[in-house]
């Protein structure tokens, strides 16, 4: 800071305070602050509303194929994850991401090979830059059929 002394010099004297919570020095700054802020909808909900196993003939039953259809309200999805997982949805045993592209309505048919009979939780991620919804649903694989 910057003040007159009280002796009888009337020179200008400099005074030096550090800049600590005990020693009383006090920064004020004046003026406007301004920022925007930009609220996005977001995907708000996912819904797996069909699971259909696809048949296959003998010599291409390596894997059981399964197709989920899931819808979602909200923004559109730029990418779906999809995780497989035990029954109790605890021990997860797979997990498989794809970009994708929605154009008008958010209604997409997801492709997913099991590797053997059983009981699985999947949970399917829709997302974009902004947002994350999940559907889970529990399935029953067998051999080619699905409950």
């Amino acid at each position: 800071t910057t003040g007159l002394s009280s002796d009888s010099d009337s020179s200008p004297t400099v005074e030096s305070l550090e800049d600590n919570p005990d020693g009383g020095c006090h920064i004020y700054r004046n003026g406007y602050y301004g920022s925007s802020i930009a609220v996005v909808e977001g995907v708000l909900e996912v819904n797996i509303i069909q699971m259909t196993s696809i048949q296959m003939t003998e010599s291409q039953a390596e894997n059981s194929l399964v197709d989920f259809v899931v819808t979602c309200q909200g923004s559109l999805p730029t990418d779906v994850c999809t995780v497989v997982s035990d029954p109790t949805c605890q021990v997860s045993k797979s997990m498989v991401c794809d970009p994708i592209v929605v154009t008008d309505e958010c209604l997409l048919t997801i492709r997913r090979a099991f590797e053997e009979p059983g009981t699985y939780c999947i949970n399917i991620t829709l997302g974009d830059d902004t947002s994350q919804a999940l559907a889970s649903a529990l399935i029953s694989v067998n051999g080619g059929k699905s409950t």
